[in-house]
């Protein structure tokens, strides 16, 4: 049956980033697909909050503190899941972002771009996104030989948007690294897979899309008149997804994939 084969009963998952407002929204797809997810952030107050959004829903859910550029922190997270639930099973790396300081406005000059600004946000994405957690959480994954990693990259990582070059360079870094693993990991039993969301509207992005009054910014607008679908996605749309990518079912013959959410944007030429 279709339930069975997206059914996430015996998966036990992690959630990296499970606090912000795309991370939380994947957490609660895979909890109510029946998987036991842990919520691994910094925030502790944003953490029990969406703990308590999923038990409300009938899910199982913890929160786990962890800071994710610090690989002792992963290590501990990673030890307490286990000690309760056992292996992860589905690990999900949404941590990420990018810095003003690290963006270019217009007629701003690329030379002068400041190198901390750019090695934070490749920390903040490709280190602390991919790399570590991929380290702690796949070493046990490999062990067992059984697992599904889940890397949330951007469309910005196919096509450089404008002004965010460091983040375009460092989500287009995770899209190969996601690759690399995937072909690394497969003989193990783990598969390596990307979602790479379009515009969703969340806390970072939300000035750049919208006047205070509601209405679009020229940038929001610009994107909406390119965007076949016409208007932003919306987190739970990225719910099937992430549910099916992380399936040992539905998804056990896909590794090594990009899959965009995009409403059709990097389909579309100007």
């Amino acid at each position: 049956m279709v339930q069975e084969l997206f059914s996430l009963t015996d998966q036990r998952a992690a959630v990296i980033g499970g606090t912000g407002v795309l991370g939380g929204a994947m957490a609660e797809a895979l909890a109510r697909a029946g998987a036991r997810v842990a919520i691994l952030g910094r925030s502790a107050e944003r953490g029990h909050l969406r703990v308590q959004s999923i038990t409300q829903n009938g899910g199982t859910a913890m929160f786990v503190a962890a800071d994710a550029l610090d690989r002792n922190s992963l290590l501990e997270a990673r030890h307490k899941i286990e000690r309760e639930w056992g292996v992860v099973t589905v690990l999900v790396n949404a941590a990420g972002g990018n810095r003003p300081e690290a963006t270019l406005p217009p007629g701003a000059d690329f030379c002068q771009l400041p190198l901390p600004a750019w090695k934070d946000v490749f920390d903040l994405n490709l280190i602390g996104g991919v790399l570590l957690p991929c380290q702690v959480f796949g070493e046990a994954m490999l062990a067992a030989r059984h697992g599904s990693i889940i890397n949330i990259a951007s469309l910005s990582g196919i096509t450089p948007l404008s002004r965010v070059v460091a983040y375009s360079a460092a989500k287009a870094a995770v899209i190969n690294l996601t690759q690399f693993l995937a072909r690394e990991w497969a003989p193990m039993g783990v598969r390596v897979n990307a979602i790479s969301p379009g515009f969703f509207p969340a806390e970072q992005n939300r000035a750049l899309l919208y006047q205070p009054d509601g209405s679009y910014t020229e940038r929001g607008r610009r994107i909406i008149e390119h965007t076949p679908m016409g208007r932003f996605g919306e987190p739970h749309e990225l719910a099937g997804v992430v549910v099916w990518l992380a399936s040992p079912r539905a998804a056990s013959f896909v590794t090594g994939q990009n899959i965009v959410v995009d409403g059709g944007f990097t389909a579309t030429t100007i």
